[in-house]
């Protein structure tokens, strides 16, 4: 993990690029790029993204782009990957599985209160799987009982079951970023308190990342195969 003085002495580099950058071009101001640019840094006190990444050591890789709620798709997929790959030959602890959750997949990276507090089923209509109504909870971290797929029966494939099984989870601070700017605005709220809270209610052994697409580029560096999961 970085230390806060490490963080804060990458965002003055950062910044020094972007500032002689914009004086090359002969930009009058460099305020909004600075403005911009903070946006991708994360808290200080949240683990280093880059270290994240190395723990993919897997024989078989892959990421899944989870962009929206797609029903079980998002970690009923994950789970067959490992299935099947114990069906050939490769137990699950020699793969590594990536899911970015980006866009309006967000939500299944928070705590189940920040579903009710901001009605996140209904501002990114993520349904209840058992209702089809819009969930008030986050309904793939410690369900009551294993979801069933047809033709299957009941599968372990809850955020902290797969954990278990050695998935690893990130969540997309940009996206963040701009659903809690437009959730606060919703509520009459201040929208760095809310993207704050958000931040503090990421779910356990969740990294948080500058981007999803940072994130997909990174897992695909280290070797992820990508397939698309909603």
């Amino acid at each position: 993990m970085q230390t806060n003085k490490s963080n804060s002495s990458s965002r003055r580099d950062f910044l020094g690029k972007i500032a002689a950058g914009a004086a090359a071009l002969g930009t009058v101001s460099i305020a909004p790029f600075e403005a911009q640019a903070e946006q991708f840094f994360l808290p200080d006190d949240h683990a280093d993204p880059e270290a994240w990444f190395n723990k993919i050591k897997g024989k078989h890789r892959i990421v899944f782009d989870a962009t929206q709620p797609h029903e079980l798709m998002p970690f009923a997929w994950p789970k067959v990957f490992l299935l099947t790959n114990e069906a050939t030959g490769t137990p699950g602890k020699d793969c590594s599985v990536v899911v970015v959750l980006r866009h309006d997949a967000i939500p299944y990276a928070f705590q189940s209160d920040l579903w009710e507090k901001y009605k996140l089923g209904e501002l990114f209509k993520a349904h209840d799987p058992a209702t089809k109504q819009p969930a008030t909870f986050n309904p793939f971290w410690k369900p009551k009982e294993d979801y069933k797929i047809p033709g299957v029966g009941a599968v372990p494939i809850a955020i902290n079951q797969l954990q278990d099984n050695g998935v690893m989870f990130c969540v997309c601070n940009m996206a963040i970023t701009v659903y809690s700017a437009v959730a606060a605005d919703m509520m009459k709220m201040d929208a760095e308190t809310v993207k704050k809270e958000w931040i503090a209610g990421i779910l356990p052994n969740v990294q948080l990342v500058p981007s999803g697409v940072w994130a997909l580029g990174r897992a695909q560096e280290k070797g992820c195969t990508y397939c698309f999961a909603g």
